[in-house]
């Protein structure tokens, strides 16, 4: 049993952050139920609905409920009455248009912790614009500093949706659970995919007010244009991530790599780093991508394999970890952070939309004619 063990969350189904925090929850041991749409099940296999590959809905119970009828709104409101918190991912005003945003979910469950998932948070002016994390990013300066000199590139969705959102939000409702317990009131959590990843680039900003950061991608520490921060090519085409920034790390690497070129003593100096990256690109690709591992890989040149998502999981360490696991034929990565005596699992794969909607009633407190009468009103599925 997970820390969370004993704890209640309901979940709007949605994409993205909303599902990622979610299983976060569910991961520590928290019951999640998941209010789906009553057609969920029927939605076609797509990037938006994954089926059994969904992994970020893993670990929950699925109630499939028609929340716009009066009888699903009210069977709604009694499973949210009944939780420690809720999380939604609609457009600001959507749950209130409902009949189920805060004020009404607060007056009934006062403890109530409640999360709202959103790109541009619940006011401002583009608060009701729709988007995703490419354009909740390219506000923040977050998206301009990823890239090449040409051009900024997006970092996948890992930056706005999973970093900025579902983690905020995550941290933002965990605080208010703890503070929940001692004034035995909820709140409100506004996170917002903007917001969360500003506040990643927080470093980057002290950074730059310093002095010592350019906007001109290519041409900082951590953003490539540092020769020995970056990624090189190998002899057969893989590639290898060099990271020795520290100057006791940087001459492990080049006793390792076998350098004596003394230009590469200019290991600071900005105006030197384009005419090494090219020497250090010659000498890499002299070798093979498993071989430079084989000479550098645990020492403290700071090297490690570019790895794709088939190699990723069967890399020794991340092996030796069960970094990645395998449910129901699925390799994914498991849970993290690992606590010492009440460790995180994943309870399950991912429902089918609406498979555990009459024992979650049941559990709930419904009776068997309450179940019936959602059934015959086209409530429940």
């Amino acid at each position: 049993m997970g820390p969370l063990h004993g704890m209640r969350v309901i979940e709007f189904a949605g994409i993205g952050p909303g599902p990622f925090a979610a299983m976060l929850f569910a991961d520590m041991g928290a019951e999640v139920i998941r209010i789906e749409r009553k057609s969920a099940a029927r939605r076609p296999l797509s990037l938006l609905n994954l089926g059994p590959f969904d992994v970020v809905s893993r670990g929950r119970r699925a109630v499939g409920l028609d929340i716009k009828r009066p009888e699903g709104k009210a069977a709604a409101l009694r499973l949210i009455a009944q939780a420690d918190a809720l999380i939604e991912g609609f457009r600001p005003g959507v749950m209130e248009r409902l009949g189920l945003g805060p004020k009404t979910c607060l007056a009934s469950n006062p403890r109530l912790v409640y999360g709202r998932m959103t790109g541009w948070g619940q006011d401002g002016p583009l608060a009701h614009a729709a988007g995703h994390d490419i354009n909740y990013i390219a506000l923040t300066g977050a998206l301009h500093a990823v890239g090449t000199p040409e051009q900024p590139l997006p970092p996948l969705n890992l930056v706005g949706d999973f970093g900025g959102g579902a983690l905020v939000l995550a941290w933002g409702m965990m605080c208010a659970l703890w503070e929940a317990q001692r004034s035995g009131q909820g709140q409100v959590i506004d996170a917002a995919m903007a917001d969360g990843a500003a506040y990643l680039m927080a470093m980057l900003y002290g950074v730059k007010a310093a002095g010592l950061w350019t906007n001109d991608r290519g041409r900082n520490l951590l953003d490539g244009g540092a020769f020995f921060y970056g990624t090189y090519a190998c002899a057969d085409g893989k590639f290898l991530a060099i990271g020795p920034i520290e100057p006791h790390f940087y001459a492990i690497f080049l006793e390792k790599v076998g350098i004596d070129d003394p230009e590469f003593a200019k290991q600071y100096d900005p105006d030197a780093w384009p005419r090494l990256r090219e020497k250090l690109a010659a000498i890499l690709r002299t070798r093979s991508r498993d071989e430079w591992c084989q000479l550098l890989e645990g020492t403290d040149a700071c090297v490690a394999p570019v790895l794709d998502m088939d190699e990723a999981p069967r890399h020794p360490h991340m092996a030796a970890r069960d970094v990645f696991v395998d449910v129901e034929g699925v390799v994914q990565p498991g849970p993290a952070p690992r606590l010492s005596r009440t460790p995180a699992a994943i309870q399950s794969p991912p429902p089918v939309p609406g498979a555990h909607t009459e024992a979650v009633l049941c559990d709930c407190g419904f009776s068997q004619a309450e179940i019936a009468g959602l059934r015959a009103a086209g409530a429940i599925e």
